[in-house]
């Protein structure tokens, strides 16, 4: 299926693995202009070897801490100076953030700057770009509504998911999409190395939480992520979607 991407301005954040990277992966291969925003510029010098390796165009590399003030306006900046545009903004990175109830404010800080203030301020730096062309599409890679233990990165997308509803449909008039991707468990170094480290850990949770059986990879969240950045999508806004293997039961 021919996506319509080829050419299409795309900046995936938190692209030098798992999840971004899968998915920096998926739409080059549709044909996209990538731009790849991480903290390791190694990861991303490999990405990049990859997609050229795989025939797609030699992406626009920027190694940026998107939590650090400021950063947002710098990348918007320099993606616009090379490009002229932007078409498609995937937000993907982020982080867990397990929190005690005597948690600082410094801590809840974090978790926002990281979880939620990063996608808004790229969002809206480059939004101006989708409206004047009468395109565009954003997507936030974000998480679980049902979270199992006090965690900063729960909070912080839930009130993602909030903007993105709200602004969608602001910017719906302007041809521009807003949607977000709900992951369950999809395997990346978090939840690989730190979340279940063992097999015997993941097999566990599996068995009582997952009813496809098995975690998921990120070529199973960039499949979707791809088609909702595409004209095909064009009539699907403000929703979120998850990407779990059944395991939420929330209606």
């Amino acid at each position: 299926m021919d996506l319509q991407l080829q050419g299409k301005v795309t900046v995936v954040t938190g692209a030098s693995a798992g999840i971004g990277r899968g998915i920096a992966l998926m739409l080059a291969q549709e044909g996209a202009q990538m731009v790849v925003v991480a903290r390791r510029r190694e990861l991303l010098n490999e990405l990049a070897a990859e997609i050229v390796g795989e025939g797609g165009r030699a992406p626009l590399i920027l190694e940026a801490d998107l939590a650090a003030a400021g950063n947002y306006e710098a990348i918007a900046t320099g993606i616009l100076r090379r490009f002229g545009k932007v078409d498609v903004v995937v937000n993907s990175a982020g982080g867990s953030r397990p929190l005690s109830i005597n948690a600082t404010d410094a801590d809840w800080e974090q978790s926002f700057a990281v979880n939620f203030t990063a996608a808004r301020k790229l969002s809206e730096a480059l939004l101006p770009s989708m409206i004047e062309q009468k395109w565009g599409r954003i997507v936030c890679i974000t998480g679980s509504f049902e979270p199992p233990i006090l965690n900063g990165a729960n909070v912080a997308k839930a009130g993602l998911h909030a903007w993105a509803k709200g602004l969608s449909r602001e910017v719906a008039v302007h041809g521009v999409t807003i949607n977000c991707v709900m992951p369950g468990r999809i395997h990346s170094e978090q939840i690989d190395n730190k979340m279940y480290p063992t097999a015997a850990s993941r097999d566990a949770f599996i068995a009582a939480n997952i009813p496809m059986g098995r975690f998921g990879q990120p070529a199973d969240v960039a499949n979707i992520v791809a088609f909702l950045c595409s004209d095909r999508a064009g009539y699907i806004t403000g929703q979120r979607l998850y990407v779990d293997g059944g395991m939420h039961r929330a209606i």
